[in-house]
């Protein structure tokens, strides 16, 4: 092509594109094309030229100028999906793809196992390039880079409208036939339309041959060497399959405690942790980034000193696990010490379970001020035969809050309230959370009884524990609910996540059961700064508070009957039964009742009568990289800034709030600017609605006085937050890191 030719090719996209940018003096740009250089440029760096052009005008005043850099990398993912599949136009014989993709190993050959050809050429005619254009720069980028199917080599075949249509093909293959083509094009209509989005896992290997399509897990370890080193494996596997991890480590012995009776001898629990350090750095995730490993211990366990401090930057590197992360298990009776700087008393759980004969951990207090952890908790204190370490109760605190301003972490998890809302607490406990603290589903560790010989081969029985498994989709709310989708959106992407669970290949058995029992998902939502903008309500007015329940009451609701529609067609989950969901507990614990927007009475009556497919149902994940490529604000979050760039280790992009214009413009504000009792507040209304957690994050400045985040803690804990995620200050921007599998 010669200059000349290639200055006109981009001279006539752009003329026509003059039409769908009007706000925009796209004739600067073609007058520049001439001095653009084309001579010696290929296809791809003339795309990149005038990438970058593009991006040079964006600001705060001319934002749209990213849709003009998404369409020439759009064009330029045409021409070579074009030239690599030997068609005429882009999105051509969406069959012959598939063909060639399996024959590449990249596609699994299920798709042709569960579809015809005859039903493949329907599902391509559903299939709408004009949905291309909804995507900015930054999330066309970050989905053509890390989700879109290639050759081995990493050829462009596959196009954005048909990874969705793959997801949703492979999300419904196992539906009745004579409905099946119609619920693909729903899923399709779903996603396609950037109404939702599926986690990281599900939308990078739906179809393919290899990785599985969960989020996130979440082990218990038991006290022993045994299950140790199991655990370990299991964390590796699932890992190398690019899941994130949790790992409750409170049952492990302290430091100083017997083994075998001999006393003094066993290490703690850092050894361990550098186990999993080490794990999380040598099994990358496909690949493309280490492991991520959330670990957890009670703040009553005699280690919490040493493993408050095992991430910070200074002090005896043998004691450091820089690559893990980590939480506190907190009851509701140790915020009650600190706010009266009274003395808590450390335990070694070992210990307690040998003197005392109960696990203080399998307790919780079943109501606020009262319960069996506080009665077994003051039973260990007034034992005198049982060691213990008195420490001020707000030492511990200060180094909980020194820790979180230097690195963000531990986040916090307040194992009371989660408890006393579980709808499944018939039949389990909850001892933490996962690695970005959105996931509360019942836990228990798997332990082996035996191993022996039989005819040559080694066989090892085990009792599995409850390994628990996070299945994620959000909602993008600031394009849903404007659109008022809810109401047909919630049901197609509740009969999504339930279907993952039945396409999933988890390489850890104890999770597959796990799954399978309680057959937990977690529907999410992103988006909420950007509705709040669209909407035109300020962050810290009443109006927000209001509008926070109108909006999650209706994604409750909603979310619950497609459930329990579910349950009718396909059955319940097996522990249904004696659940909060069957007796009606978890309507009157949420005092639905009291609500007269929607008949919350019918739908208890309806799920007793009914039943639940899913024994847990809703969670709001960070969902960071997936809001990106829907063109949205991340989870419930506000924004860091107006205009700033989204830096990566090979790019830098200037990124724009989503719809900034003059109306919006003063409804962004960013998150160390808002009162964080606000975000609280708004939290404690929306959690009510969410029957697991809420990845919520806590903005502070680096001058903030220890009274101030100590006040906030404090106040998080009152409203009834179950769980919350990273302490951001604006001196440690650089050292967070949100789990790209959450992202949902």
């Amino acid at each position: 092509m010669s200059v000349l030719t290639k200055e006109t090719h981009w001279k006539e996209k752009m003329t026509k594109w003059k039409n769908d940018y009007p706000k925009l003096e796209l004739q600067r740009l073609i007058d520049k094309l001439p001095d653009l250089g084309f001579a010696q440029l290929n296809e791809a760096e003339q795309s990149k030229t005038l990438i970058l052009e593009c991006l040079a005008e964006v600001d705060e005043t001319e934002p749209g100028w990213t849709f003009v850099a998404s369409r020439i990398l759009l064009e330029q993912m045409y021409e070579e999906a074009v030239m690599n599949r030997n068609t005429n136009e882009p999105y051509q014989d969406f069959f012959g793809l598939i063909e060639r993709l399996i024959n590449e190993e990249i596609y699994s050959t299920n798709l042709l196992t569960y579809y015809t050809k005859a039903e493949i050429d329907e599902l391509s005619f559903a299939i709408d390039p004009e949905c291309d254009r909804q995507f900015t720069y930054i999330g066309l980028k970050t989905l053509s880079d890390r989700y879109i199917a290639r050759s081995k080599k990493g050829e462009f075949y596959e196009l954005p409208q048909e990874r969705f249509m793959i997801i949703a093909m492979v999300l419904m293959s196992q539906e009745e036939t004579h409905k099946r083509i119609d619920l693909v094009k729903e899923a399709y209509w779903a996603l396609s339309h950037l109404y939702m989005t599926v986690a990281t896992p599900t939308l990078a290997n739906a179809g393919k041959r290899y990785g599985q399509l969960s989020s996130c897990f979440i082990d218990t370890v038991d006290d022993s060497l045994q299950s140790i080193y199991d655990s370990n494996t299991d964390i590796a596997n699932l890992s190398k399959h690019g899941g994130g991890i949790g790992v409750y480590l409170g049952k492990i012995r302290s430091r100083g405690s017997d083994i075998r009776g001999f006393k003094g001898v066993s290490s703690g629990v850092i050894p361990w942790m550098k186990q999993l350090n080490n794990t999380a750095v040598s099994v990358d995730q496909l690949g493309q980034r280490q492991g991520a490993i959330a670990v957890y211990l009670d703040v009553w366990h005699k280690d919490i000193f040493p493993f408050l401090d095992s991430r910070l930057n200074n002090g005896d590197e043998r004691q450091r696990t820089h690559d893990l992360f980590t939480g506190v298990s907190i009851p509701d009776l140790f915020m009650e010490t600190v706010e009266k700087r009274e003395d808590w008393y450390l335990f070694d759980p070992h210990e307690v379970r040998e003197v005392m004969g109960f696990s203080l951990e399998d307790h919780f207090d079943e109501e606020r001020g009262k319960g069996s952890f506080r009665e077994k908790y003051f039973q260990c204190v007034d034992h005198p035969a049982l060691s213990k370490t008195t420490v001020p109760a707000i030492e511990i605190m200060k180094r909980i809050m020194v820790g979180q301003l230097e690195t963000g972490t531990p986040y916090m998890f307040y194992r009371d309230e989660v408890n006393r809302m579980n709808p499944n607490h018939h039949v389990g406990m909850i001892y933490c959370s996962n690695l970005c603290t959105e996931i509360a589903q019942n836990q228990s560790p798997t332990t082996q009884n035996e191993q022996y010989v039989e005819d040559g081969k080694i066989i090892t029985v085990q009792t599995p524990g409850e390994f628990v498994v996070c299945n994620l989709s959000s909602i993008n709310l600031g394009k849903a609910v404007p659109e008022g989708v809810l109401k047909r959106l919630i049901p197609i992407q509740v009969r999504m996540l339930d279907n993952v669970i039945e396409q999933n290949t988890i390489p850890v058995l104890q999770a597959q059961l796990t799954n399978q029992n309680y057959r937990g998902v977690g529907l999410g939502t992103f988006g909420w700064a950007h509705l709040l903008a669209k909407k035109k309500i300020a962050w810290e007015s009443e109006e927000a508070l209001d509008y926070t329940k109108e909006v999650y009451e209706a994604i409750a609701y909603y979310a619950i009957e497609a459930s329990s529609d579910l349950a009718v067609e396909k059955g319940s989950y097996p522990l249904f039964e004696g659940s909060d969901w069957q007796n009606g507990d978890f309507f009157v614990k949420r005092t639905f009742d009291q609500y007269g927007s929607w008949n919350w009475k019918a739908l208890k009556d309806k799920v007793a009568r009914d039943g639940m497919r899913n024994g847990y149902l809703l969670a709001v994940a960070p969902n960071s990289s997936t809001s990106l490529i829907a063109g949205s604000t991340a989870s419930i979050d506000p924004i860091f800034k107006k205009f700033y760039s989204e830096e990566k280790k090979d790019y830098k992009i200037p990124v724009t709030a989503p719809d900034l214009n003059h109306e919006t413009y003063g409804y962004y504000k960013s998150a160390y600017e808002i009162d964080q009792h606000t975000s609280i507040h708004q939290n404690s209304i929306r959690q009510k609605f969410i029957d697991q957690s809420i990845s919520f994050n806590i903005y502070v400045t680096n001058t903030i006085q220890a009274k101030e985040l100590l006040a906030i803690h404090l106040d998080a804990w009152k409203k009834g937050l179950k769980t919350t995620y990273y302490t951001r200050s604006t001196s440690s921007q650089g050292e967070y890191d949100d789990c790209e599998s959450c992202s949902s």
